[in-house]
């Protein structure tokens, strides 16, 4: 049976195709959909979504060597976190199969960078496949799960954005039939790794990289298709589609396996050939693995960037910079002529009611991913760093550290981050007595990939009702003696609190506790509007960046624009109505039928 599935969808099913007994992660774009589709469509997966990515690597590293096939997904800079047991279990190897998703993103859509993790595998020295399509993506789960058992490794499968999120006719097919689980054999040379036993295991690792070298030689994955051109593309993943695209009669030796490379097959592909070109997305790692085996007769990223994704049209231009394509036909449109839109807060955002307190007294503000992570941009201004997961508080800490002056730093996180890895940060701020001010600002879910549970929302992913942690006891276990809570549409509040505990010696905690605008369900209120005679253009209401408040056609005696509120848009949180020095915006009157 066909269905049109997206990449992640695609990898869901094979998960459930595969036997997958437990499947783990933390929501991060381009991977969320892989876990919440497991959950929605395949009930006989044990899922869930773990505090961080490294507490699900270990989970499924504890799956797998009870025995069941296990997967566990995250977006490219998850595997920074996880990093630690990944780098171990390749030592250990698996009981039963192990899979992990990297999903990348090329271009940065969601992301802080776009680091190319082909080169973890190589790095960890465990096998990656790359997938070009829905039907891949299925497919080679199923052949991951396989080779993970047969060569006791680790796997790692590489999405992209544009496979995960690209949808695809894909042949579906029942679970194989699996054979007796093996349950866990205590044997602690295999997986206790002290010294003695991990120089054992490093061994073990060589010796699986040269079988696997052997076996890639062979793998249906790596292949060759021929038409009989004296030119020669080697490419993989979306690269190989987009090259195909543009030479579709042009011999390509397609890599699905790229680590360990089929350096022989990749040898008389070159051999046969007077030029060869490879088309590869971000870093030149089949150039520079070719290169290193000997093999120079290739030809790469000189004709294409290493910044951003590929693209029909970007695969075209490089093609014709190195000769092989004549004409290449622009895109029916300017780039530089469509409208800008870049992100921003949604209208009634609990987050932007403590940002514009912020930006009022002009304090340093260290940031972190998620939702709030806009508050950095125009009008609000109001947040100067952002480096990964957990680390604003960290910063906070250093910065006080070397300046000395608490009055001046915030910290600002969300709730599903100060879970991820926050709470450490608040333990070094207790221990090392450092004068820092942490805003926690629990919207009460994982907000910025679409609404995903965490320990604090009573929830797990199958949707079973748990306890909820309560992040002030939390926050106070730890050390922290003073821990308030706001309402962050509450300006007069939320300033009072800021003003009170920058100035209290010490680390100070406080949460902001408006749930997000959107979940679980939009919140519909009686909007605001502004009324023109009393307004005078002073634009405090600007300033806040509510995409509702838009400049009114009417002018002050001063030219300045009044302003006036999009009904549609607008949810009535209330912030815009106090900030308003002359009292010009008020709710909406409803007519008696409305009421």
């Amino acid at each position: 049976m066909k269905k049109l599935l997206s990449g992640n969808e695609a990898v869901a099913r094979g998960a459930f195709e595969a036997g997958v007994k437990l499947a783990a992660a933390y929501p991060g774009t381009p991977s969320t959909e892989i876990l919440e589709n497991v959950a929605k469509h395949f009930p006989s997966i044990y899922c869930e979504w773990s505090p961080n990515e490294k507490v699900a690597f270990e989970v499924g590293i504890g799956g797998s060597l009870g025995g069941g096939r296990s997967l566990v997904t995250m977006k490219h800079v998850g595997v920074n976190v996880a990093a630690d047991p990944l780098m171990t279990f390749s030592y250990t190897g698996v009981n039963g199969g192990f899979v992990f998703i990297s999903a990348d993103d090329p271009e940065m859509h969601s992301s802080q960078n776009e680091q190319d993790n082909r080169y973890f595998a190589k790095f960890a020295q465990i096998p990656f496949l790359e997938p070009s399509d829905s039907q891949e993506s299925k497919d080679m789960v199923l052949l991951a799960f396989e080779i993970s058992e047969q060569f006791d490794t680790p796997v790692m499968l590489r999405m992209t954005t544009r496979i995960s999120h690209s949808k695809g006719l894909v042949e579906t097919s029942d679970p194989i039939e699996l054979g007796e689980q093996n349950l866990f054999d205590r044997d602690v040379k295999k997986y206790v790794m002290v010294p003695g036993h991990a120089r054992a295991r490093h061994k073990h690792i060589l010796d699986r990289t040269a079988k696997l070298a052997e076996y890639v030689e062979n793998s249906p994955l790596n292949k060759v298709e021929s038409y009989g051109t004296k030119l020669g593309i080697i490419s993989g993943g979306i690269s190989y589609q987009y090259a195909k695209d543009i030479m579709p009669e042009t011999d390509i030796l397609k890599i699905g396996i790229g680590y360990p490379l089929p350096n022989k097959m990749i040898k008389e592909f070159v051999d046969a050939h007077e030029r060869v070109i490879i088309v590869e997305e971000l870093e030149p790692y089949y150039e520079e693995a070719i290169r290193i085996a000997g093999i120079h007769k290739i030809e790469g990223k000189k004709y294409f960037s290493r910044e951003g994704e590929l693209s029909p049209y970007r695969v075209a231009k490089g093609l014709q910079k190195a000769g092989v394509v004549e004409t290449v036909a622009e895109p029916g449109y300017d780039p530089t002529q469509l409208f800008p839109r870049p992100p921003v807060l949604c209208v009634g955002c609990p987050h932007r009611g403590f940002f514009a307190v912020l930006k009022k007294l002009k304090l340093t503000v260290t940031g972190d991913i998620g939702c709030y992570t806009l508050g950095t941009l125009q009008p609000l201004g109001a947040l100067h760093s952002c480096i990964c997961m957990g680390a604003s508080i960290g910063n906070a800490i250093g910065m006080e550290k070397v300046n000395g002056s608490k009055e001046d730093i915030v910290a600002v996180l969300g709730d599903s981050t100060f879970l991820h890895s926050g709470i450490t940060g608040v333990l070094d701020a207790v221990y090392n007595q450092s004068d820092i001010t942490i805003i926690i600002a629990d919207n009460r879910i994982t907000a910025m990939t679409g609404g995903q549970q965490h320990p604090a929302t009573g929830y797990t992913l199958m949707g079973k009702k748990t306890k909820s942690v309560d992040i002030a006891e939390l926050c106070k276990a730890l050390g922290v003696e003073s821990v308030r809570t706001v309402d962050p549409l509450d300006y007069d509040e939320t300033m009072t609190a800021v003003k009170e505990e920058i100035k209290r010696p010490g680390p100070s905690v406080i949460i902001t506790n408006r749930p997000c605008v959107l979940m679980p369900k939009p919140v519909y209120d009686t909007p605001y509007e502004v009324i023109l005679d009393e307004c005078n253009g002073c634009s405090a209401c600007f300033r806040i960046g509510c995409p509702a408040i838009l400049p009114s056609k009417e002018m002050t005696k001063k030219n300045r624009p009044k302003a006036e509120i999009d009904p549609v848009l607008c949810n009535g949180c209330s912030l815009c109505a106090q900030v308003c020095k002359p009292e010009a915006i008020v709710l909406t009157k409803q007519p008696e039928a409305v009421k």
